[in-house]
């Protein structure tokens, strides 16, 4: 008898054993081990300034502890959630004690040190977020171990060394994010075993090499980023079979050009945006919505440079148009006037575009930004840019523009930025310029403008960054509304013609840090307690440096030169 009972307690307690090693926190202290594997992370944060921490203590159970969950039918911590609250310090190994974890969110802080290894312990994981923080060292191959890992975003940190292969072996992946890290090697061709992966980040990065073949076998994936990288050879043509595609980019690699099919339009029906290092022509592009081949070498400085944008007629949906920092030459085609309405930004700045500016511009109706500097477009600025209402900045500088400055110009309300600088406009300024309540920055310098300068635009209270006048023919009294600017930072009006005092007024003008001007010194300047440079050169002064020039201590730049003025300093 006492042995039967012997036996029952034994294989009572057996059971007990065997499904306690199934369940790790089956043991008394498994709540126990949770509560300390916290306090062991918290350990490791050493800058907490909105004091998240101070409720991770013995006053209240850790499952409410700020940004810890717990399931609800046990004490487990499914869900750490810390983004964006400004901690500080290292992730600590213990973090693989959470043996149910799946949610981990320490996006957006200033992690630093190695991602630990032992996160590889948490089977169970679904979402690591561990982007925007300083994270170093390499990625662990050991996360391969996490089979339920749906989404990895490493994001902006500076790890180093390859992405591990065994990280293909990750079935249920749909999002992996490294971009903007120093990885290097390439990618590993076991991601083509991913399929059910959705987007692939590895831009901006250093990874070399080819791109893999097996990339193509990503048959569901609808943004694959590869840009900014030195990815080199072909493309794969398997790339251009991945039919799901809505976000493709590859530019600023230097990949060989012949590999880029030209009916890309049609093998990516779904494309909306396009960011590439090669210009195609599309058949079909009714969904396009973001065309990006900025920053690369393109073009030959060639008249027929620019024949490709015609067949973007064709993208009804277009918004955005990034063809800047090339090498294209040609005229801007007057198909682009036939764009799509919903277009809000056009930027071809940095090219060796010539020719006029087209005249149809004012159909564009949803224009926004506005970008042609640094090339070598001449004539004259239409006057239909005056019906573009929704511009914010226009820039339009280091050209060759003549003419005019259009008093239309004036009617654009919600602009924020216009540099017309280094170009060759002639003629007044139009005191229709100040009719801007947002305007914030205006750059004429290096022109041949003359007159007088409008009290409209000298004393348009909303320019708060720059203003820049210079290097032109401008004479006449300054209006004594420059004492409006009182929230202008810097302002340039040397190298003109202008007459008579600088008025008082100016020293209204607090929030100034550089003044470049021409007259004699008033005495109200010595309010500019904050002015970093001051420069009145190649002035006819006569007189005395005022003495309380030596009061601003933030004075770094005093420049003088051929002028007469005497020291005064005793």
């Amino acid at each position: 008898m006492e042995l039967g009972y012997f036996w029952s307690f034994f294989y009572f307690y057996a059971a007990i054993f065997f499904l306690c090693l199934g369940l790790t926190d089956c043991a008394l202290g498994g709540n126990e081990t949770y509560r300390l594997a916290l306090l062991e992370f918290k350990a490791g944060i050493t800058h907490d300034p909105l004091g998240v921490m101070s409720s991770w203590n013995d006053s209240m159970n850790f499952c409410q502890w700020q940004g810890v969950t717990c399931g609800r039918r046990h004490q487990r911590v499914i869900s750490l959630n810390l983004m964006s609250l400004q901690l500080a310090g290292s992730i600590s190994p213990h973090i693989g004690n959470l043996s149910f974890l799946r949610e981990l969110h320490l996006a957006n802080n200033s992690f630093s040190q190695e991602i630990p290894s032992e996160i590889g312990f948490l089977s169970r994981l679904q979402y690591l977020y561990l982007h925007n923080n300083s994270l170093g060292g390499t990625i662990p191959s050991n996360l391969s171990r996490c089979s339920n890992l749906i989404n990895l975003n490493v994001i902006n940190n500076q790890l180093v060394g390859e992405i591990p292969m065994e990280i293909g072996s990750l079935s249920k992946l749909r999002f992996s994010l490294a971009m903007r890290n120093n990885l290097t090697g390439t990618i590993p061709s076991s991601f083509g075993n991913l399929s059910f992966l959705e987007t692939l980040g590895a831009a901006q990065n250093y990874f070399s090499g080819s791109i893999p073949n097996a990339l193509g076998k990503l048959t569901t994936t609808k943004a694959l980023a590869l840009s900014s990288n030195t990815f080199s050879g072909t493309i794969p043509s398997s790339i251009f079979n991945l039919s799901s595609l809505k976000d493709l980019y590859l530019g600023d690699n230097p990949l060989h050009p012949g590999s880029l099919p030209s009916n890309l339009g049609i093998l990516l029906p779904n494309l909306r945006r396009l960011g590439m290092y090669k210009v195609p022509t599309f058949g079909n592009s009714h969904g396009l919505l973001y065309f990006y081949i900025q920053s690369n070498f393109l073009g030959s400085g060639g008249v027929n440079d620019l024949s490709f944008l015609s067949s973007l007629t064709n993208a009804t949906k277009l918004q955005l148009l990034a063809v800047n920092n090339n090498n294209f030459g040609g005229m801007l085609p007057q198909q682009i006037n036939n764009f799509s309405t919903m277009l809000d930004t056009m930027w071809f700045h940095d090219n060796h575009i010539f020719g006029n500016i087209p005249a149809g511009l004012q159909n564009l109706i949803n224009l926004i930004y506005f970008r042609a500097a640094i090339n070598q477009l001449s004539g004259k600025i239409p006057t239909v840019i005056g019906e573009l209402q929704n511009l914010g900045p226009v820039d339009l500088s280091f050209n060759k523009l003549s003419g005019h400055i259009p008093a239309s110009i004036g009617n654009l309300t919600n602009l924020y930025a216009i540099s017309l600088a280094r170009d060759n406009l002639q003629g007044d300024i139009p005191s229709s310029l100040g009719n801007y309540q947002n305007l914030q920055e205006l750059h004429l310098s290096y022109n041949n403008l003359s007159g007088s300068i409008p009290a409209q635009v000298i004393g348009l209270s909303s320019l708060s960054v720059y203003l820049d006048l210079s290097h032109n023919r401008l004479s006449g009294v300054l209006a004594l509304q420059v004492g409006n600017l009182k929230n202008l930072n810097e302002l340039h009006l040397s190298q003109n013609m202008l007459s008579g005092e600088i008025p008082s007024s100016l020293g209204s003008c607090v929030m100034l840090e550089f003044l470049f001007i021409q007259g004699s010194i008033p005495s109200s300047l010595s309010s500019l307690r904050g002015l970093q440079e001051l420069d009145i050169s190649n002035n006819n002064l006569t007189g005395q440096i005022p003495e309380f020039l030596g009061d601003l201590i933030y004075l770094e730049v005093l420049n003088l030169s051929t002028t007469i003025l005497r020291v005064w300093y005793q």
